[in-house]
């Protein structure tokens, strides 16, 4: 007998649906069941389709050099005064954490000393999502710490992060399987991040699990939700605390969404979201441009 579930819809959206039936009929393993290299394979074939990228003025790869390694980022320059530039981080579990931590707030801090020099405008902010949505968050609360001092950044845009090393929610049970993130693959992805630890350490960090942080003092905050995601009732925590730590807080649930909605208007041999997954996008964009004009 399922549990009611008051921060979802009755059913995903028909496209979400239609992706997942596709990948049920396809035999779609779960990632907890794959190798790491298989797992890489799987959802590099998926999230990497055969179209053309959309036009931007100009992309730029570089290495930062820190701490005796190379830090590769790429800068896209979609309008004047604008520019994205995306962390190539150390992964897991070749890398395990915080090795990704520092290289973002390592190039964090690069783009904040060399904003003019890549074409930046005067704001800064930290995006990302998922994992990636982790690791802005974290960054977000280091900078904010006086001992670390800074940069100073503006806003960040979460899409459904993952703020805890906890699977005690409520939609870790009522979405724990059948829409593409699982809570095996969850509990596979933390076991690889952390290290080995008998007292589980590392996951009570605010380094990997920022809704354990201080949040008082971030910058303002962008933070969506999607309702079946195992992740969902953790983003819901992040948004409340921030809220209760006095920060700024603009967060929307698609009640009828699947994890990684986002990154699926476009997909490799599986129905993509399309304007479904646009919809999120234009919302982020939009509160980027509010926060940094």
């Amino acid at each position: 007998m399922s549990q009611f579930d008051g921060r979802r819809a009755d059913t995903p959206s028909e496209e979400a649906q239609a992706l997942l039936t596709a990948l049920d009929e396809a035999g779609a393993p779960d990632l907890a069941t794959l190798s790491v290299e298989q797992a890489r394979a799987l959802l590099g074939d998926l999230f990497t389709p055969d179209v053309e990228p959309e036009p931007v003025a100009s992309v730029d790869e570089r290495k930062i050099r820190a701490y005796g390694r190379d830090i590769r980022i790429r800068i896209y320059d979609p309008d004047p005064d604008e520019v994205v530039v995306s962390v190539d981080y150390r992964k897991a579990p070749e890398h395990k954490f915080p090795a990704a931590v520092e290289d973002a707030y390592e190039a964090t801090k690069w783009v904040a000393e060399n904003g003019a020099e890549i074409g930046a405008g005067d704001g800064l902010a930290v995006a990302g999502e998922s994992a990636g949505g982790n690791l802005a968050a974290v960054v977000a609360q280091l900078a904010n710490d006086a001992d670390i001092g800074g940069p100073a950044i503006d806003h960040q845009l979460l899409f459904y992060p993952v703020t805890d090393h906890s699977f005690d929610t409520q939609s870790y049970e009522t979405n724990r399987e059948g829409y593409f993130l699982t809570r095996r693959a969850m509990v596979w992805f933390w076991n690889h991040y952390l290290r080995d630890d008998a007292l589980a350490a590392d996951g009570h960090s605010p380094l990997a699990s920022p809704l354990r942080g201080d949040l008082e003092g971030l910058p303002s905050t962008t933070l969506f939700t999607s309702g079946f995601d195992p992740l969902r009732d953790e983003g819901f925590r992040y948004a409340e605390k921030l809220a209760d730590a006095g920060v700024e807080v603009e967060h929307t649930n698609y009640e009828d969404a699947i994890h990684d909605f986002a990154n699926m208007v476009e997909l490799d041999g599986a129905p993509s979201l399309g304007a479904f997954s646009d919809r999120v996008l234009d919302d982020g964009a939009d509160a980027l441009r509010d926060a940094l004009d």
